[in-house]
Formats: C-alpha cells, structure tokens, sequence
C-alpha cells in the first residue's frame, strides 16, 4: 500500500525527535571510546591487531542477528526470544541438506529460520499474541524438534563431498581475499537494514507502527502485515547467522545459538532502540554491538592477581549493564516528554 501524505508526515520525526535520536547514537559512541580507552589503560596487548581481530570476530555475528532484532523493537514488539531455536533449526537443516548441494542446503536452511519467522508474524502480527509469550514457546517447540528429528545427536557435514567441504570453510571465506565473510555479511545486513528502515515506504510505515500502534491502523497502515514482516526479517537474519555458526562450529546441534536473545537485545537496547518501539537506528544498533564487544573483551584483559573474570562474571556485568540502560531510557522520556512519539 503506498503511503498518503498524512502517513509521511505523522511518521516523521519532530526536530526535538531527531536531537534525542542523535543523542543516543552519540552516547553509544562515547561509551565505545571510553571502553576502548579503558582497554588501552588495562593491558598492553589491547591494541594488537590479534586481539581487536578477536574482539570483532567474537560479535560479528551478533551484530547480524542484532540488525534483524532491530526491527521488531523498532516495531514495539520487544525481542524475539525463539532466535536461538531458529539460528540451531537453520544450521541443523543446512547441514542436512548438503546431500542436494552446497547452494541448496543454504538456500534451504536459510528457508527453514523464515519459514518460523513467517509463522511468528502471523501469530503475533495477526492474531495479536504477546510476543515474548509466544517466541518463549516457539524456541521450546524447536528445541524439542531439533532433539526429537535426530534423537538428540549432533549432525556433522561429511567431509568426503565436495558441499561438505565447502559448507565448513565458509565461515573462513575472504571477500576479495581480504574481508571475512562473516564482516561482510555484517556490512550488508546493516546497509539494507538502515536503508528499509529510512529510505522506504516500509521504514515510514513500521515506524509510526512502533510509535503509536491505533494511530497506525487508524491512519490506513497494514499494521498487522508490517509487525508480521518485521520477524520475517529478523528470522532470514537469524537463519544467516545460525548457518554461519554452524560452519563455524562444524556441526549441527541444538546448542547453536544459545544466548543470542539476550545478547542481541542488549546490543539493540544499548545502541539506543528503545523498548517503546518507534525510535533508534541501525548506526546506534551497530554502536551496541561494539560496546558488548568491547566490553567483553576488556573483561577477559582484567587480572586482579590469580582472579580472571569468566563467563559466569561477564554474563552478570551484561545483564547489569541491560537494567541499567533501560532504567535510563524510561526516566529520560518519562523527564523530557518524549516518552509518547
């Protein structure tokens, strides 16, 4: 449906609008140099390229599924919380599917994660199901799934084909011989992402969508096709990520992808998304990627004597760090106003 002038205009953001939108990508950029500084003051070994290639590589991923993610917060929809079962589903089927070729054993695991993506939406964007309810039950419908199609086994690409051997190297592609592919799929997800975001009738859409959602339907927009739109996309990006992993990884198992939900939501959350729907972008969202990033790697640097932070540590700081971030926002808007689109 094409947008009438009054869509356009609802739907643009107001000067005081677009100061605070800027102002969060501008504080996820601080924090970026302040961890980056903190990691120089730390440790010497901060600046080696091998470390600042760790650090990027471990949230390259991420920042995939991140820019999926985006979209449903952006749409007022929270976070998908069936990711994981959909990044594990689509590397599963992928490496299944190598028996018909490598081009088709990606085609169809990436099918796989958007076919679960399309049921999302038509459930949550159709027959107005809670969100979080819903994703929760459909990752535990696809983790019983994935146990119950191979008995609880792993599944590993044969390495004697000629798709097999192809499906493990690609996480380990150069684009040009220079750029990783997981980097470059990264670069891509995120130019499409911001330019369906801002550029096209469906960003317009979507965001006077996650500002107002009666004003939306009201107007004349297909909410309930937009919102069923938004998991597509953040399922095809999961599914691209899950597959990527999988390769990486090489093999197939229902762990691929656990604790991506979290992860990705505080990335968006910190990038300046907010959780009520209708503001933030994909540069603040990349933003948050690097921050976890960062701070993650400044953690594994941290030697307080015999004392090295683990999992366990960081995973505390990051959910710290979330509750901190959306405690934040909700004083701010509820402070200046801007708590309504």
């Amino acid at each position: 449906m094409s947008e009438t002038p009054s869509i356009q205009a609802k739907a643009r953001p107001s000067g005081r609008s677009r100061f605070y939108e800027a102002l969060n990508v501008l504080g996820v950029y601080v924090l970026v140099g302040i961890l980056f500084a903190l990691g120089c003051a730390i440790s010497r070994d901060f600046l080696t390229t091998d470390n600042l290639l760790n650090a990027l590589r471990a949230v390259t991923l991420m920042g995939i599924v991140s820019v999926g993610l985006a979209f449903i917060t952006y749409s007022r929809h929270y976070v998908d919380l069936s990711i994981p079962g959909i990044m594990a589903l689509s590397g599963t089927v992928a490496v299944w599917a190598l028996g018909y070729g490598f081009a088709a054993s990606l085609a169809i695991g990436i099918a796989a994660g958007m076919l679960i993506g399309w049921i999302n939406g038509l459930v949550i964007g159709y027959l107005r199901l809670n969100p979080i309810i819903w994703t929760l039950a459909m990752m535990s419908v696809l983790s019983g799934l994935i146990r119950w199609a191979y008995a609880g086994r792993q599944i590993y690409p044969d390495e004697a084909t000629e798709a097999g051997r192809a499906f493990l190297a690609l996480y380990h592609v150069q684009v040009f011989g220079v750029l990783p592919l997981p980097v470059a799929v990264l670069v891509l997800a995120a130019a499409v992402g911001y330019f369906l975001m801002r550029r096209t009738g469906f960003g317009i859409q979507l965001k006077l969508t996650g500002s107002s959602y009666e004003v939306a339907r009201l107007t004349g927009v297909n909410v309930r096709r937009v919102v069923a739109a938004t998991f597509v996309i953040s399922a095809a990006a999961s599914a691209v990520a899950g597959i990527l992993l999988t390769s990486f990884n090489k093999v197939g198992a229902v762990y691929i992808g656990e604790g991506y939900d979290f992860r990705t939501i505080t990335a968006v959350v910190l990038g300046g998304m907010t959780l009520a729907g209708g503001r933030g972008n994909i540069a603040g969202v990349l933003g948050g990627v690097m921050v976890i990033a960062l701070m993650n790697n400044v953690m594994s640097l941290v030697r307080i004597e015999d004392f090295v932070l683990g999992e366990f540590q960081k995973n505390i700081v990051q959910g710290a760090v979330f509750i901190l971030v959306v405690g934040i926002n909700s004083y701010t808007r509820r402070r200046t106003g801007t708590d309504d689109a």
